[in-house]
């Protein structure tokens, strides 16, 4: 414990009781929690056999049990590491002889909700973006312990749940309610678990949701031995159900809880780390903290402004190259957005710079939105393609009241359709108006077609009447079609659009197999750089970090309106900045998709504290 500094040691040395560590960004957290294992096992001789460590993921598991066999050698009785869902596992195993086969794989979870949604009467545009939403719903029904308030959820749950009881199945949520239930009713498994585990830690516990804190209060009974670390500035997964407040409710649960802040970052240079405190000190609900630099060195945070995202994307790619010509590897540099979507340009553009790089997640591909299918549908359409799907995806997109029946043969011919018709004349006027429409498509460039089918041809009225039925937000729906115009902006023909789509869309599949082999290889320094979201670089950290897109209803979101919202999206943008350790770059734009936008107010409380 010679290198520690004084607030780590007093975590580390803490023995019996509850008690909450701080651990803000680079604070070195997780060595804490290492050397605390170490220390209850070779100070206090604790059988290791008797402390159980959780984590979020299994690759912190892992990394947590790598560190401390350097420590301590393989010794007789391990410490037991695991996930939350892995400890839990662990114990519904012993009760109910579950085994491996009795988790339900994903896609089987999606074959049975698909099948369930299909046998209910309900109108749906794009399959798969429900099927998304239905399971992040189930989810949080069963991970907040939360009634279902909307009847046809509530139907669909129902029928979820009997059919992975009747094939003796349970997926990961459920592994949580029945691991809360079996403790809660059999106090004799539960005094069991209790005596082999008096001991507990627990990492990144801002991440926890109530069901795993309800267990974990249950578990750690009588000796409550709970030593617990986490950070809720950092708190960024409220859709998963986690709640920073869990972390102020710890300390009223556990009066007698001891308190440490682990408050010396040693990854980010002092610039960042007051950059990023001036943010973080404007939300309220929190645990107030002092943070301060071990690196003293004083790079700035640089904060840009360009006029557009073609602009600011080759700054970017420029900067890179700099930062390389310099020895600091492509690795060691990361691009972070806020959502995937905003990862198309950069994408496009390091493919143009010929950079290395690597995109950390799934990206969606947007030209496999079903909103993209109906704008390419309709030029497919105007530049002379006559298939029946084609014509049956948008000729009611708005609607023009052409029935499907009109479509008799596999391609279609429109003056047969108006035959069809010929006793409508209103119907023939519409045909002729939109036969001409298509007409007028085929003689313009992408950008300009994109604009005459939202505006001239009525699609955007449509998506906003689409909205509108299903009482949903038509903002994200628009932000996909100013992204499909935008791409169509730099496109000069039709034909050359497709080409691209083409290789893009390879473009993204061939890094999600390389990301794939990157991650189940043991080739870990590869020279990438990484694109990623703010999401997804929770835990990472990089010498150089780019911010862009800074700019209002993009960070803090559009959909992010209530209080509570606005603190996660700035935890969010938190989480991002301290990933730097030399260089931080937060850009933003004058105009976006061809209107005015402004910086972000995130960007404006930082740059107003400075000052």
């Amino acid at each position: 414990m010679v290198s520690l500094n004084n607030e780590q040691k007093k975590a580390v040395m803490h023995f019996r009781g509850p008690c909450l560590v701080i651990g803000t960004p680079g604070s070195g957290k997780t060595r804490v929690i290492t050397e605390r294992i170490c220390y209850l096992v070779q100070h206090h001789k604790i059988n290791p056999s008797n402390i159980l460590v959780i984590t979020f993921t299994k690759a912190a598991a892992i990394e947590m049990k790598k560190r401390y066999n350097n420590i301590v050698g393989e010794i007789s009785g391990k410490v037991q590491f695991g996930t939350f869902h892995a400890i839990f596992f662990m114990i519904l195993k012993v009760a109910y002889n579950f085994t491996a086969a009795n988790i339900i794989s994903d896609s089987t979870k999606r074959s049975i909700l698909r099948e369930i949604v299909s046998s209910i009467d309900i109108e749906i545009h794009d399959e798969n973006e429900f099927l998304d939403d239905l399971e992040v719903k189930i989810s949080l029904i069963k991970g907040g312990m939360k009634d279902c308030t909307e009847d046809i959820i509530k139907k669909i749950y129902d029928k979820y749940q009997n059919e992975l009881m009747r094939q003796r199945l349970i997926d990961f949520d459920d592994m949580l309610v029945y691991c809360y239930e079996l403790l809660s009713k059999r106090e004799d498994i539960l005094n069991m678990w209790q005596r082999q585990y008096p001991f507990i830690l627990i990492d990144e516990f801002q991440d926890i949701n109530s069901i795993q804190y309800e267990v974990i209060k249950l578990l750690a009974k009588p000796f409550n031995n709970l030593f617990i670390v986490g950070d809720d500035d950092q708190s960024i997964y409220g859709f998963r159900g986690a709640k920073p407040d869990i972390m102020q409710q710890f300390l009223k649960d556990y009066k007698d809880a001891k308190q440490y802040i682990l408050s010396v970052n040693y990854r980010c240079i002092s610039s960042v780390v007051d950059a990023s405190s001036h943010l973080i000190e404007h939300n309220k609900n929190r645990l107030i903290k002092k943070l301060r630099a071990f690196k003293e060195k004083q790079n700035p945070v640089h904060f840009k402004q360009f006029d557009n995202t073609t602009e600011e994307n080759n700054y970017i790619c420029n900067k890179i190259l700099e930062y390389n010509k310099q020895n600091i590897l492509y690795r060691e540099m990361a691009v972070l957005f806020r959502t995937n979507m905003q990862a198309q340009a950069i994408i496009s553009k390091l493919v143009e710079y010929k950079i290395p790089f690597i995109v950390k997640e799934y990206i969606a591909n947007i030209y496999e939105h079903w909103i993209a299918k109906d704008i390419l549908a309709y030029i497919k359409i105007a530049i002379g393609n006559r298939d029946r799907a084609l014509f049956l995806r948008i000729i009611n997109k708005p609607k023009r009241y052409v029935h499907r029946s009109a479509f008799t043969k596999p391609y279609v011919d429109i003056e047969e359709l108006k035959f069809f018709y010929k006793d409508k004349l209103w119907m023939i006027e519409r045909i002729e108006q939109f036969q001409s429409d298509l007409q007028f498509i085929s003689g313009l460039k992408p950008f300009a077609a994109v604009n005459f089918i939202r505006h001239s041809m009525g699609y955007n009225d449509y998506i906003k009447e689409y909205a509108k039925q299903r009482n949903i937000s038509v903002d994200s729906f628009m932000a996909v079609l100013d992204e499909i115009q935008e791409e169509a902006k730099s496109q000069k023909s039709f034909d050359k659009w497709f080409e691209y789509i083409k290789l893009y869309s390879e473009e993204l599949k061939e890094q999600a197999g390389k990301n794939k082999v990157m991650l189940n290889s043991e080739e870990q320094d590869s020279d990438f750089v990484s694109v990623l979201t703010m999401h997804g670089v929770k835990g990472l950290e990089y010498t150089c970090v780019f911010i862009p897109d800074a700019n209002e209803g993009i960070i803090p979101y559009s959909k992010a309106v209530l209080d509570n919202d606005i603190e996660e999206e700035r935890r969010l943008f938190y989480v991002a900045m301290t990933r730097a350790k030399e260089h931080l770059y937060i850009s933003y734009v004058k105009k976006r998709f061809n209107k005015e936008t402004n910086m972000s107010c995130f960007v404006q409380e930082i740059i107003n504290t400075k000052i």
